[in-house]
């Protein structure tokens, strides 16, 4: 798992049971969550919106108040803000649900998207020309990491390795150092994600279902299954 430590526990543990049970987890982080030293302006703003529950861990540290409502991308997201004690609305699951919902609904605004350094989809600008105000601000940044030891360690052997990958950032970190031996399934949550790792030498490469953590459960299942039944093992990576 190469996503920031807390998300992926969360996805080993949104698993099956039948199938976690059958997985040997390995955290590596390729990216690390690095709060700035900001304080978000939210004068005059009229609802936050989230597409990360890194956003809403930073975010919660800094703003006091929690009469804004919130308009979030996905479950683990939304229920991060409202854990947080926040208003939240789960308006789609991915960027682009997003701003189809909050286009055609056009909330009282303006909005504000607070943001890591590295974001894909431009949904303030998106957003505003669509006639749906919304200014944005990075308030943390997403440091690149190298593989830590016992990921090194496993791509080097003969198991077969499972590996998610959940943006094109760090699908792309690992292509540029990771030096496997041991046959890959690879995972990619998107035709995007997936880009960057078609240099890599791989068994099978999934694309998810759809753009959430369900889909990437299911997919796992499905990459489980087929590498037990090619390498004729009990358990992977």
């Amino acid at each position: 798992m190469t996503r920031p430590r807390a998300a992926a526990e969360r996805f080993i543990d949104g698993l099956p049971v039948a199938v976690s049970a059958q997985l040997s987890p390995i955290f590596s982080p390729l990216i690390q969550i690095r709060p700035l030293d900001v304080v978000p302006e939210l004068a005059g703003v009229g609802a936050l919106v989230f597409t990360s529950a890194n956003a809403v861990a930073v975010a919660a540290e800094n703003i006091r108040s929690r009469d804004l409502a919130c308009h979030c991308v996905g479950p683990a997201t939304t229920e991060a803000a409202r854990n947080a004690g926040w208003h939240a609305t789960q308006s789609g699951d991915n960027a682009q649900q997003l701003i189809g919902t909050l286009t055609k609904e056009k909330p009282i605004g303006p909005l504000m998207h607070l943001r890591g350094v590295h974001a894909r989809g431009n949904v303030a600008e998106t957003l505003s020309r669509a006639g749906v105000p919304c200014g944005e601000q990075a308030i943390y940044d997403q440091s690149l990491r190298p593989l830590n030891d016992a990921a090194v360690e496993v791509l080097a052997g003969s198991e077969p390795v499972i590996a998610p990958f959940f943006s094109p950032r760090t699908a792309r970190q690992f292509a540029d150092t990771a030096n496997p031996c041991a046959p890959l399934w690879l995972i990619a949550l998107s035709p995007a994600v997936a880009e960057p790792l078609e240099t890599l030498p791989f068994q099978d490469m999934a694309i998810a279902g759809g753009p959430n953590s369900a889909a990437m459960g299911k997919s796992v299942e499905m990459s489980l299954k087929r590498a037990n039944r090619v390498e004729g093992r009990p358990d992977a990576h």
